[in-house]
C-alpha cells in the first residue's frame, strides 16, 4: 500500500550563489498535522519561479522514498532529509516506472491527477550541493512527478494513497521522461503521449514539435522539443572566402555589399530571412566577427548584406570607410529560423530602421514566387535620408497581386513628401496596426530595435494574434533567460575582469566580443556570464537545451556529455569548452 510519508512546504527565499542572488522555493521542510491542498498550492508553500514551477498542472511535486535510498547510496550521502529534493509529498511507493500520466489518486480528502515528470533546473543542484543533479535525475530515470489537484482537501503524513483511476495509454513517468530527453524519440511513443488528455501543456507542446520534426522529415537535427526553433543544418562549417564585387550606398547610413564566392564554387541559396556571420578586418588587426541578415533573394552566384553605420561601431565603420571592391571577407553559412513560412495566409512584414533587411529578403521571395497571398509592407524610419531600399521595395510590391504598404517617418525632413515618400508621421505601433485593420489571421514577421519588437509583440497579442503567428528577429544579442536570478541593470558586453586567459579565442559574434579562454571557467556559459554577454539557460548540465546556440566555427568538448545532442552546427554552452578558436552566435 502506498503511503504519504511527509508533507513538505517552504516559501521562496533569496540565497547567494556565485556572486548572484537567486530567488527560490527549493527549500522545503516537513510539517506536522493536516494541511489544506488547494488548486495551485499547499497552504504554507510557494514557488520562486512560477514560469518553471507551480501552477495548476504542477501544483504538487511528488518524490519517492525509494529514490531517496537510491541517491543516498549513489551519492554516498547519509544525511538526506524529506523535502531535500524540493518535493511537497515524500511517498512510499508510486515509483516512476509504475505511475502513469493521467492516473488519479485519493490522499486524505483530496483528489489528484498525474500530469508530467519533474523538469529539473540548476536550483536542485544548489540545494543538493551537486551541480550535475539535473542531469543525474534524467540519466538515472528518477525525476519524480507532478500532481494536478482535482478536488481540494486536507492531507497529512501517514495517509494512505489509493489509486482510483488509470490514465489512458498507460505511459509511465519513466517512459514519458525518456521520450522527451533521450533519443531516439520514437514516433509511436509521441503519438501515444499526445493521446493522453491529462498531459500538461508544456510537455504536449514539446512532443508536438518532435512529432512535426519527424512528420516533415526535416533536415534539421537536434531535439525540436527542447531546442530553439529548428532550421536546416548549416551548409558548411566555419568560414569561406567571399569577394566584395560591389559596394552600394543605400542611404546616408546604410551600405550594401554584393558578395561572390572567391573559390568559384556555387553556394546554396539561403532561406529568406536568414543571416550570416561575417569576419572582417585587416591582417594586422584582430578580426571582427558580426552577424548580418541577407537582404535580397539569394542565389548560387552572389549574396547581399546591408550594414548600418553605427556611431561607435568598429565593424560598420570599417565597412563604410575601409572595405573596398575586390576585398576578401570571410562568410559563415546562412543560419537562423526567422524564415518565411510556406502557406496561403496573409503575410505582414513589419520593420524599423535596419531591421528591414531580413523582411526585404522575404519580400523578394514572395515576388519571385509570384505569390497570390495578401502581403502587407509596414516600415518605420526617421526620414527620407535614412530610408534605405524605398524605390526597391515599391518595385517589388508592384509585382504582387495583393499588396498593401504603409511607411512611417518619425522625424521627416522638409523635403520629404507625405503620401509619396511616407504615409504618416510617428512610429509604427500597435495602434497604427489596428487603424490599418491588418489581418489578424496572418503570419507576422518583425525585425527592428528591442523596444520596437517588444512593443509590437505585446500589441499584436492584444489584437488577438496567436503567439505562433508572430515571428521575430532581434539584431544584436538576444534576450537573456536566467530563471530565479534577481534582475539587475543590463550591462554592455565587455572583456572579463583580470588578465587575459592563455587559451583559444572565443568570439561572440552578436556581441562583437573576442575573449581568450582561461582555466578558471568551467564552461562557455561561465565565460559568457563573466563578459555580461546575454545568455539563456536553466539546467546548466546539458539537459534542457535552453542554452543551445549557433556554433559558427571551431569545435568543443563536453563535460558532462549532453543527454541529447544539439542540432548540427549548434552548441550547448552550459557544459562545453573550446578545443580551439571558436565563433558562437551570441
Amino acid at each position: 500500500m502506498a503511503r504519504l510519508l511527509s508533507v513538505n512546504v517552504g516559501l521562496p527565499r533569496d540565497i547567494a550563489w556565485q556572486g548572484r542572488t537567486v530567488h527560490t522555493g527549493i527549500w522545503k521542510a516537513p510539517v506536522n498535522g493536516p494541511r489544506r491542498v488547494r488548486r495551485l498550492n499547499i497552504d504554507g508553500d510557494g514557488q520562486g519561479d512560477t514560469a518553471g514551477h507551480g501552477g495548476e498542472q504542477r501544483a504538487v511535486f511528488v518524490y519517492q522514498e525509494d529514490s531517496y535510498r537510491y541517491w543516498q547510496e549513489h551519492l554516498r550521502r547519509s544525511t538526506l532529509v524529506h523535502g531535500q529534493f524540493g518535493e511537497n509529498f515524500t511517498v512510499e511507493g508510486l515509483a516512476d516506472t509504475e505511475v502513469c500520466i493521467g492516473d488519479r489518486y485519493k490522499i486524505g480528502s483530496a483528489l489528484f491527477e498525474v500530469t508530467q515528470p519533474r523538469v529539473t533546473c540548476y536550483r536542485l543542484g544548489i540545494r543538493m550541493e551537486e551541480p550535475d543533479m539535473a542531469a543525474l535525475l534524467v540519466r538515472h530515470g528518477r525525476p519524480g512527478f507532478y500532481f494536478r489537484v482535482i478536488e481540494e482537501g486536507d492531507v497529512e503524513a501517514g495517509d494512505e494513497i489509493t489509486q482510483i483511476a488509470s490514465g489512458p495509454e498507460r505511459m509511465s513517468i519513466f517512459e514519458i521522461n525518456a521520450l522527451l530527453y533521450l533519443p531516439p524519440h520514437p514516433r509511436d511513443g509521441l503519438e501515444r503521449a499526445l493521446r493522453i488528455p491529462a498531459l500538461s501543456h508544456g510537455w504536449r507542446h514539446s512532443f508536438e514539435a518532435l512529432l512535426e520534426q519527424q512528420r516533415t522529415k526535416s533536415t534539421a537535427q537536434g531535439n525540436a522539443g527542447l531546442g530553439p526553433a529548428s532550421s536546416p543544418a548549416p551548409a558548411w562549417r566555419g568560414f569561406r572566402p567571399f569577394r566584395v564585387s560591389r559596394k552600394i550606398a543605400e542611404s546616408s547610413s546604410v551600405t550594401s555589399l554584393i558578395l561572390e564566392p572567391a573559390d568559384g564554387h556555387p553556394v546554396p541559396a539561403a532561406l529568406p530571412g536568414q543571416f550570416v556571420a561575417v569576419r572582417l578586418g585587416s591582417s594586422d588587426k584582430p578580426a571582427m566577427t558580426r552577424s548580418y541578415s541577407l537582404s535580397s533573394f539569394s542565389d548560387a552566384a552572389s549574396w547581399r548584406i546591408s550594414i548600418k553605420r553605427e556611431a561607435h561601431g568598429a565593424a560598420s565603420n570599417y565597412v563604410a570607410d575601409n572595405l573596398l571592391g575586390g576585398d576578401i571577407v570571410q562568410i559563415g553559412a546562412p543560419r537562423g529560423s526567422f524564415v518565411l513560412r510556406q502557406g496561403a495566409r496573409p503575410v505582414v512584414l513589419l520593420s524599423a530602421g535596419i531591421g528591414v533587411t531580413p523582411v526585404l529578403a522575404m519580400l523578394y521571395a514572395l515576388t519571385a514566387g509570384q505569390s497570390t497571398q495578401e502581403v502587407w509592407w509596414l516600415h518605420g524610419t526617421r526620414n527620407g535620408r535614412e530610408h534605405a531600399f524605398a524605390a526597391e521595395v515599391r518595385g517589388l510590391l508592384a509585382g504582387l497581386a495583393h499588396h498593401h504598404s504603409h511607411v512611417c517617418y518619425s522625424a521627416p525632413d522638409a523635403g520629404d513628401r507625405p503620401e509619396v515618400d511616407f504615409d504618416t508621421i510617428g512610429h509604427l505601433d500597435a495602434r497604427l496596426l489596428q487603424s490599418l485593420n491588418v489581418p489578424r489571421d496572418g503570419d507576422f514577421y518583425l525585425c527592428g530595435p528591442a523596444n520596437f519588437m517588444s512593443d509590437l509583440t505585446r500589441g499584436l497579442a492584444a489584437l488577438g494574434v496567436a503567439p505562433d503567428r508572430i515571428h521575430t528577429e532581434l539584431f544584436g544579442a538576444g534576450p537573456s533567460l536566467t530563471p530565479g536570478i534577481a534582475s539587475s541593470p543590463p550591462k554592455r558586453a565587455h572583456l572579463p575582469a583580470g588578465a587575459s586567459g592563455p587559451g583559444p579565442l572565443v568570439s561572440f559574434a552578436r556581441s562583437g566580443l573576442n575573449v581568450c579562454w582561461g582555466p578558471s571557467y568551467g564552461s562557455l556559459l561561465e565565460l559568457a556570464e563573466a563578459c555580461d554577454v546575454p545568455v539563456r539557460w536553466s539546467c546548466r548540465t546539458g539537459v534542457c537545451h535552453n542554452c543551445e546556440s549557433g556554433l559558427v566555427s571551431g569545435a568543443v568538448s563536453y563535460a558532462p556529455d549532453p543527454l541529447d545532442a544539439p542540432a548540427d552546427g549548434n552548441v550547448l554552452i552550459c557544459c562545453s569548452r573550446p578545443q580551439g578558436d571558436i565563433v558562437i552566435d551570441l
